[in-house]
């Protein structure tokens, strides 16, 4: 974790819920949105190479964490969530989003000039799971099996090793990964529901980085670039021997490809 000073702040979404995010660093703002089975404390090994460059906003996605949740789930929510969080830092900001967290960022770019560049890591713009994948979370969740529900996910999801997973296991954000379980599942469902329509994105004209893994399962490379054809503004850099999670298995790497996209046009 970092020395800096973390501060807890909040952002009411459109629908009432507060969505909270952790501020901390002194530089221009990056949101940074977390993926499915995580909180915002998944970015703290990251923080003391970002904190010097930029303010960091580390949301908490609804269900989780420090932030409340509603009645209806929806990545339509999801979206005006982070329009709320991009407002409450004071745009224009960057942003930042992996996997279901980055599918969640372009589409409340559709929704706010506030966003002055994107990152996008593999977002999931198609359904990436077997038949009958979700049901099996549903299950293990209704059992209380928490900790295989994350395990199902980021093992035969995500693709990560057992190695990796052992690595994830031994972290701090694991414990919020574990108690944000049952929020796999909704998210999962709301891949699932799903249609990518090219058309809808040619308003979104910030330049967006997109990254993918050249180890990653093919479907997420495949998602990656077919959001990458529908972007006005979009370069795609492949992360040589990496996969779906390259901020904690070579996290220079990942920190020089979105410093480096991020601090381009700044003197």
């Amino acid at each position: 974790m970092s020395d800096s000073q973390v501060v807890v702040e909040y952002a009411i979404s459109r629908d009432g819920t507060p969505i909270g995010f952790r501020r901390s660093g002194h530089g221009p703002g990056l949101v940074l949105v977390h993926g499915t089975s995580a909180d915002a404390s998944r970015w703290d090994p990251l923080l003391p190479r970002l904190e010097p460059a930029v303010t960091v906003y580390a949301v908490d996605r609804r269900g989780r964490g420090a932030s409340g949740d509603g009645p209806d789930y929806s990545l339509a929510a999801e979206a005006d969530d982070l329009v709320a969080v991009i407002e409450a830092a004071g745009a224009p900001v960057d942003v930042l989003g992996h996997s279901y967290g980055a599918l969640c960022a372009v589409e409340a770019a559709r929704l706010t000039t506030g966003i002055r560049r994107l990152v996008l890591y593999e977002p999931a713009v198609r359904d990436l799971a077997p038949p009958g994948f979700t049901d099996r979370l549903e299950e293990l969740a209704r059992a209380g099996r928490r900790e295989d529900v994350v395990t199902m996910l980021l093992r035969d999801l995500a693709g990560l090793t057992e190695k990796q997973l052992t690595e994830v296991r031994a972290l701090p954000s694991w414990a919020g990964r574990v108690a944000a379980a049952h929020t796999v599942a909704r998210e999962q469902r709301a891949e699932e529901g799903y249609r990518f329509q090219p058309a809808r994105f040619a308003g979104v004209k910030v330049p967006t980085l997109m990254l993918t893994g050249t180890e990653s399962p093919p479907e997420m490379q495949e998602s990656t670039s077919l959001l990458a054809s529908a972007l006005p503004d979009v370069r795609v850099r492949r992360l040589a021997g990496q996969g779906h999670a390259a901020m904690q298995t070579a996290p220079d790497l990942f920190l020089r490809e979105v410093l480096g996209f991020l601090q381009a046009d700044r003197v």
